[in-house]
């Protein structure tokens, strides 16, 4: 299936059978590491009582941010657990418009920074240990449930991840894909325009023979139940065998506009057709482009960007239509929001 529509059809046009909260806290941490020198950052949304006046987090002279109430505390019973891994370049705000509905809907939200692969940590000796970003994630869910006096308590098979671009890679990695460097390494002899090669070859995250072993290790995390990719990357790289027997649901939504770099057909629809048809869901979003999954820009962010950085102004940009971003992210939102449901009530 191609549309929105076809998978509206499918599920029907359902709300989430979570409670709708009015208010929501917002936590940051750092989380650390001595034994691999990988401290992360790691922020935290969640359902709350407060009645203290919000703020808005994340909010920039390019980006609009969203309300929460920090360090508020949590509200009581369990909640789902949703983690977004951010793509190449990104942080942890760039989903912050899927995590505050989420959050208001009734999930725990957190995000991290990847070193290595975020705005403004790029080092090489991190970016190689590309391995690591499913074990971030991991770490992300380990804080999570130890602290449920600051998040909220979580439902222990309610626990899915969102992944935007090399998030999504990230995500189907820890929900059980094995990744085959070489594989991966002949693929991009035959497609060499794809983004996917360029960002790999940045990060050249197999360069010895122990970041090869680790790259193509087991990184599963039991504990994950269900995971979305939106407009994913690298997904060529990973075997046949380990998409087909992917042992959790599954949705997979693509950005539609045309893209020499990423094209849906190369990346996201060709990974659909290796995923377990009775358990993943394809949806490609046809006036979507790689970027309108990030934060709405905000008037004159175009100038900002190619200002500070000739050509990065293409971050404010969708796909051919007359639909804004936003529309385009409530529709997102639904998707996961539905997904997400259905995969919980057919456990």
């Amino acid at each position: 299936m191609k549309t929105a529509l076809c998978v509206l059809l499918l599920l029907g046009v359902s709300t989430s059978a979570l409670a709708d909260v009015k208010q929501i806290g917002f936590q940051s941490i750092t989380l650390p590491d001595p034994h691999h020198q990988r401290p992360l950052e790691m922020v935290v949304w969640y359902p709350s009582p407060t009645t203290d006046a919000p703020e808005l987090i994340a909010d920039d002279v390019v980006f609009a941010g969203a309300d929460a109430v920090r360090n508020a505390p949590p509200v009581a019973g369990e909640h789902p657990l949703v983690v977004l891994s951010h793509g190449y370049r990104g942080n942890w705000s760039n989903q912050i418009w899927l995590a505050s509905a989420l959050a208001h809907q009734g999930y725990i939200v957190a995000a991290v920074n990847h070193p290595g692969s975020t705005t403004h940590d790029r080092g090489a000796q991190a970016a190689a240990q590309l391995w690591q970003r499913p074990v971030d994630v991991s770490r992300v869910i380990d804080a999570v449930m130890a602290q449920p006096e600051k998040f909220g308590a979580t439902v222990e098979r309610q626990i899915a991840v969102v992944g935007h671009s090399l998030g999504g890679w990230t995500a189907l990695e820890i929900a059980g894909a094995r990744f085959d460097p070489q594989l991966f390494a002949r693929d991009c002899e035959a497609h060499p325009q794809l983004s996917s090669c360029k960002v790999y070859q940045t990060m050249n995250p197999a360069s010895t023979a122990p970041l090869e072993t680790a790259l193509a290790s087991d990184l599963r995390d039991p504990r994950v139940s269900a995971v979305v990719t939106l407009d994913l990357g690298l997904s060529r790289g990973m075997t046949d065998e380990s998409i087909a027997a992917l042992p959790v649901p599954t949705l997979v939504i693509a950005a539609g506009a045309p893209s020499l770099d990423l094209p849906a057909e190369l990346e996201s629809a060709d990974l659909a057709k290796r995923l377990p048809k009775a358990t993943s869901r394809y949806v490609e979003i046809g006036d979507a482009s790689h970027f309108s999954f990030l934060p709405t820009c905000k008037p004159g962010a175009v100038e900002l960007l190619d200002e500070d950085s000739p050509g990065d102004g293409i971050i404010c940009t969708d796909g051919d239509s007359a639909r804004p971003r936003a529309v385009i992210q409530q529709q997102v939102t639904l998707l996961i929001s539905d997904f997400l449901t259905q995969s919980a009530n057919t456990k």
